[in-house]
């Protein structure tokens, strides 16, 4: 969805080539004819009629009215709730994409179980009413983690992702050969509810603009789904995009929001589609935060009144998003253009659901709008979800994290002369300690350089387990320290989530490079892969009990570090916000499952989203907080009824 965001890429002279039915001849805007297509099928069939301008369905004229859903950011128990919201707003769609290394983390593993249950997910829509526009990827942006693609791609060093490089055609062959059969039978024309499937994703923005790869992307399509399934891509609202995006048998599609000339563009998208259907495939209702970023905020009356202009115009429009959702765990991606800019964990990108799924003013605005141009479904939209304020709870620290080295790296350190990335440690997500020993004295101060910008993503330095400052990529490549020769050196490193967007999108986690410490060069490593998320989810810290009874009131601790606690129960198992007042930056998981990253000092987001059912009404709640600058005194966290993401402070 990131057009706006799009770096210059490589253009092609020539249009694209390749076999197929020739779209690109020469026409004008035209609204989608009220006697489009004259043929009624009894058999079902979705297609495009090209004389006519429009989609038809079974044989008759069809304008979609749809929202962008990822099931990847909501838990599998609200995704009826959800779309049953928008269904009863009174879209007859929904979009979605399919994050790839969502499916197939670790490499020949692949996971369609719980919140990956694709297939449930399409039974739900089927269910409630509603369409779908898949978006396969296999790179889809969306601000996930690294576009959807995953991280052991960069096993091999040298991969050319997203175009014709024969390491990566044969992993996107070998995952759409397991993905799109299972689609198939999904298909509107097979008894499903697919209606049209996208093929690759703003593409025209990547810098590679290698048709070859597209064209095997369209082959591989086209076998796995049949002939007549309706194939499209979508590209920004500029000619160099639309020029690379587009391929002749991919029906090309644009994306805009509310600033832009609609008759502008779709006068674009006609020079790449002179005929069939107008189709904007992003329109945004809102857009991303970055961490330090202002809460995003588009106008809710400004998006209904360009909806209701696309639709006069026949055109078929998909809001992105209808809900955005949560980035959960790591799976949050990040962009750099001048620097490395990281996505925060919520992504309810002032959309029409809130991140928590409930109905906003601008839901209520799209659907009088909707109400003009087909029958909205009677009856009131289903409430937002209860929420509770369960209030504080106090928390206890339960070690530094050097000190629980033994529960949260089993396998214990790798060791090499110069320091590997996590892709070359398979740590594809997270974090890894480095650990060394000081060469010499260092009595005074003695900068620690990054010196070629190593450090992807957030490194915590200690001494002896005294915490001495961080490196930051991109803006932060010195600090200071001291210490006795032998000293045990400890660097943290946080992989903040690998860009999604634009030609950095090989981006490799961990201490990249080496660094220099004053005069020498660190060697002689010991690396730790971390897996915090096994040890939690097993049970850990509380299954060990206590390390310190619980207070109020302690001196804060530096570096990182865990701490832990318990909501009691209440019988409630309501959607809550948890807020870390005066904590700096970490990771919090709940009952085991991991809710994100904070970083209230960097803002704007100041909650997490504690989806209800994730909580015990009967039994004690575990929280698991993993700090890594500097707990506050008052070690305690607040449960609120409602979300602090900054509204008030943002942009329209």
């Amino acid at each position: 969805m990131c057009f706006r965001r799009a770096v210059d890429m490589a253009a092609a002279a020539g249009a694209a080539g390749g076999g197929g039915v020739v779209f690109l001849l020469t026409a004008g805007i035209f609204a989608c004819s009220a006697v489009c297509g004259n043929l009624v099928s009894e058999e079902r069939s979705f297609s495009i009629d090209y004389k006519s301008n429009c989609f038809l369905k079974d044989g008759k004229p069809f304008q979609y009215i749809s929202g962008s859903i990822h099931y990847s950011r909501i838990p599998h128990y609200y995704w009826k709730d959800r779309l049953m919201k928008m269904y009863m707003t009174g879209l007859n769609a929904v979009q979605v994409y399919v994050p790839w290394n969502y499916h197939e983390t670790v490499q020949g593993v692949y996971n369609f179980t719980g919140d990956r249950d694709l297939e449930r997910f399409l039974d739900l829509a089927n269910q409630t009413g509603l369409l779908v526009i898949l978006r396969p990827g296999p790179y889809i942006c969306a601000e996930w983690e690294m576009g959807g693609l995953p991280a052991w791609l960069l096993q091999k060093p040298n991969i050319v992702l997203r175009s014709a490089d024969t390491d990566y055609m044969q992993a996107v062959s070998n995952w759409l050969a397991v993905l799109l059969p299972k689609m198939k039978p999904w298909l509107y024309i097979n008894g499903g509810n697919i209606i049209t499937v996208q093929v690759e994703n703003e593409y025209g923005s990547y810098f590679a603009c290698d048709y070859n790869y597209m064209r095997h992307l369209r082959t591989l399509f086209s076998f796995f789904l049949g002939e007549e399934t309706v194939l499209f891509t979508t590209d920004g609202n500029t000619d160099k995009e639309m020029t690379c995006g587009s391929l002749e048998g991919l029906y090309a599609t644009v994306d805009f929001g509310t600033d832009t000339n609609i008759t502008e563009a779709f006068k674009r998208q006609r020079r790449y589609e002179p005929r069939g259907p107008l189709v904007n495939s992003e329109f945004y209702t809102g857009w991303l935060d970055h961490w330090g970023d202002q809460h995003a905020v588009v106008d809710a009356q400004k998006v209904g009144r360009v909806l209701e202009e696309m639709l006069v115009m026949g055109a078929n429009v998909n809001m992105y998003m209808f809900e955005g959702g949560t980035n959960f765990g790591y799976w949050n991606g990040a962009d750099h253009d001048t620097r490395f800019r990281s996505v925060v964990t919520s992504y309810d990108y002032d959309a029409p659901l809130t991140e928590a799924g409930d109905p906003t003013e601008k839901l209520l605005a799209i659907r009088d709008v909707i109400t003009q141009f087909r029958e909205v479904p009677s009856g009131p939209i289903p409430p937002a979800t209860p929420k509770f304020a369960y209030g504080f709870v106090t928390l206890q620290k339960v070690g530094n994290l050097s000190s629980v080295l033994s529960v949260i790296s089993p396998l214990g350190p790798v060791k090499s002369q110069h320091p590997l990335t996590f892709e070359e440690l398979k740590q594809y997500y997270g974090y890894v300690l480095y650990r060394t020993t000081l060469p010499r004295d260092l009595s005074e101060p003695t900068p620690l350089i990054s010196p070629l910008n190593g450090v992807h993503d957030r490194a915590y330095v200690s001494v002896n387990g005294v915490y001495q400052g961080l490196l930051e990529r991109d803006t932060t490549l010195v600090m200071n320290v001291t210490g006795q020769r032998g000293d045990t050196l400890d660097i943290l490193v946080e992989n903040m989530g690998r860009v999604n967007f634009g030609s950095k999108i090989n981006d490799y986690k961990g201490l990249l490079s080496s660094l220099i410490l004053g005069r020498d060069i660190l060697a002689d490593w010991q690396i730790y892969p971390l897996d915090i998320d096994g040890a939690i989810s097993a049970g850990w810290p509380h299954s060990r009990g206590p390390k310190s009874p619980p207070t109020r009131l302690r001196e804060s601790s530096a570096g990182p570090g865990f701490y832990t606690g318990t909501l009691q129960p209440n019988g409630l198992s309501w959607d809550t916000f948890l807020k870390l007042t005066d904590w700096k930056k970490g990771q919090v998981w709940i009952n085991g499952v991991n809710l994100g990253r904070y970083w209230p000092a960097r803002g704007p987001q100041k909650t997490l989203y504690v989806p209800g059912p994730l909580l015990n009404s009967n039994l004690p709640n575990t929280i698991t907080v993993l700090e890594l600058e500097s707990a506050p005194a008052q070690l305690r966290v607040l449960f609120m009824e409602r979300p602090l993401l900054n509204i008030t402070a943002g942009k329209s």
